[in-house]
């Protein structure tokens, strides 16, 4: 029977917030000219700067480039997700990872035609079918991407893997990026073993 995961992929709202009123670059970067506060969180954003580099003909908000495995004085291991048959890698070749190491994930972005909202990551580990963790960490909001930055790069918390030899073994993961709104930009499924050495 497969797995379902949709309850375990479901964000925790934040208490009293509402999604504001969407609106283009152009609407942005004309509201409240005069407005300091708003124009330092424009600029922290890059909204002023730079030419949009949206594909027009591509509709989608986030395009998640490529995901990858950080530890320390260890080489990345990186999946480019616009190449054929990426997250079927992702699902099928798993990671492996020595028991107690310390690593973190890393992804490479863009986002376009209009501002991101509330990135955020979600996580769920299972093994034998049992949920063993759920991680769900804020990545921010982001302007669309221009020729002054055409990607952005964000690190997660670093995390440590179990130890021992009951932790030893085969682990499968769900992980969703998604925003405020509740659209999912990317769903996909991975595998890791933890192992006594790399």
């Amino acid at each position: 029977m497969a797995d379902h995961h949709d309850d375990d992929l479901t964000a925790t709202k934040t208490e009293g917030f509402k999604v504001g009123e969407k609106k283009t670059i152009q609407e942005y970067q004309e509201l409240d000219k005069n407005d300091e506060s708003l124009n330092r969180w424009k600029a922290s954003l890059g909204l002023n700067t730079g030419t949009p580099i949206a594909d027009p003909n591509d509709p989608r908000k986030c395009i998640i480039k490529s995901l990858a495995l950080e530890v320390a004085g260890r080489q990345d291991v990186v999946i480019d997700l616009s190449s054929a048959g990426a997250l079927e890698t992702l699902k099928n070749k798993p990671f492996t990872i020595k028991e107690g190491a310390k690593f973190r994930i890393k992804a490479v972005f863009q986002v376009q035609h209009e501002v991101l909202s509330g990135l955020k990551y979600l996580q769920v580990v299972k093994r034998k079918g049992l949920r063993v963790s759920k991680d769900e960490e804020m990545l921010g909001s982001y302007a669309p991407n221009t020729t002054d930055k055409t990607s952005y790069e964000k690190r997660f918390n670093e995390e440590e893997a179990p130890s021992g030899m009951i932790a030893r073994g085969h682990y499968n993961a769900v992980s969703k990026f998604l925003d405020d709104d509740e659209h999912t930009h990317l769903q996909f499924e991975w595998a890791f073993d933890i192992a006594k050495d790399w």
